[in-house]
Parts: C-alpha cells; structure tokens; sequence
C-alpha cells in the first residue's frame, strides 16, 4: 500500500479518477480514497493546507491504511534563481521553518522531541522518483530542501531568508508536517512539488495562473512511478 497525500483538490482529483475499484472512508472529517492505481494498491487523502491538518491527515492514514510509504505531492513556490515556474522538486529533506525556539538557545527550525531541524527524505523514494522525473518531465528536477511553513510566501525578503536559513529550494505549508509524522512511525516519505510560483511579490497572481497545471505534472510523474515504487517496497 502507497500512501498519496495532497493539500487541495487540484492535487488529488486527478488520481482519484484515475484510480480503479475505489473505496471511501471518511476520519474526522477528511475523505480517504482507497483502490488501484497504475495497478498498484494506494490510497489518497486531500488534507487541506496547512501543517495541523497535513499532521492529523498523515497519522489517520498510517493509523488507519499502514502505507509502506508515503507521498506528498502539490505545488510550492520556487526558492533561487535557478528554480523556475514549471520545474519540479523532490525533497532532500523538509525543515519546518515557522518552528522558533531559538530565545531558548535553540537553532531556528530545532524540533523538539526528535532533535532534528532537517528531517530526511527516504534516498530511495528519492532517487527514483529523480530518475523517473527525468524520463517523462521536460522541465528541469531539482532535489533539495523544501521548507514547510503555516504561511503563504510572498514576500522577497522572507524567500531570501529560508534559502540563506535552510538552503531551501522551494517552501509550502505541508511537506514538513508529513515528514515529521512518518518519521514518528518509522514510513518513508518524500515530498514532490512542482513549482507553481516563486514565492515573491507576485506569487498570489502566479500561483492562480499556474497552478493546475503544475499540479497536473505532479499527478502525471506518481501514476508513472508507483510500479517502480512498489517493486521495492
């Protein structure tokens, strides 16, 4: 079982009509769609952006499906003047960057409990979702840090901020809180964005333009990866 994970529905229509033989579940108040997709058992939930929600979304589908792994795939906003509208990331490591506790002598991003700022990717999930990227997508694949955060960047200075920060490349409002969740429990994830904006001054009007369209590249690289994904899970 594949576990696919999404903020808005844009991000997760696409595999749910794909998907054959489907089953709903609804758990606090978030729909889980459970079948076959590309021939491989997944199930997909849209957890609404934001961290509390992808976090309470990511456990109830451990909990409830046991994924041997996790993917949280979307849009974000582009970080550095390499990474364009259109381009894909695939994480590296997620930091969660809004996460401060640095009055009390920690670094920036430091997660209490699991002692960590940067939190992994799975380097599988990873390298073979950069290959696969490769083959089916024209645009140029980065893989590097995505920093999650409960805000919406548009602004050049705080873009400049996590990239001198964090190294980030890109940042959204989930990818973080997936993270967090899975290595709680031991899953291995890895979080897919295609760049829908670049997180500056005009990343409200880029985002609205681009969007769809970048969610649907996302969309397209899953259903392509999933066999190679479950051969080795």
């Amino acid at each position: 079982m594949i576990g696919l994970i999404g903020a808005m529905s844009m991000e997760v229509d696409g595999l749910k009509e794909r998907m054959e033989r489907r089953e709903t579940k609804t758990v606090a108040g978030i729909e889980f769609c459970r079948g076959i997709l590309s021939g491989v058992p997944c199930v997909t939930a849209r957890c609404n952006p934001g961290k509390v929600n992808a976090a309470l979304c990511t456990q109830i589908m451990i909990t409830e499906y046991r994924p041997g792994l996790i993917l949280n795939s979307g849009v974000a906003g582009g970080i550095g003047a390499d990474v364009h509208i259109g381009d894909l990331v695939i994480s590296s490591a997620v930091v969660q960057h809004d996460m401060d506790t640095s009055p009390l002598g920690d670094k920036k991003g430091y997660l209490s409990g699991i002692g960590l700022i940067r939190i992994p990717a799975s380097p599988r999930l990873v390298e073979t979702l950069a290959a696969a990227a490769k083959e089916v997508y024209s645009g140029t694949v980065h893989v590097g840090v995505i920093a999650t955060g409960d805000q919406f960047i548009c602004s050049a200075e705080k873009l400049h901020e996590l990239q001198r920060e964090f190294g980030a490349v890109a940042c959204e409002m989930e990818g973080g809180a997936v993270g967090h969740v899975c290595l709680a429990n031991g899953v291995e994830f890895a979080v897919l964005r295609a760049i829908s904006d670049n997180a500056d001054d005009s990343a409200d009007a880029d985002f609205s333009a681009f969007a769809p369209a970048a969610a649907q590249k996302g969309i397209r690289l899953i259903c392509r990866v999933l066999p190679e994904l479950a051969e080795t899970s």
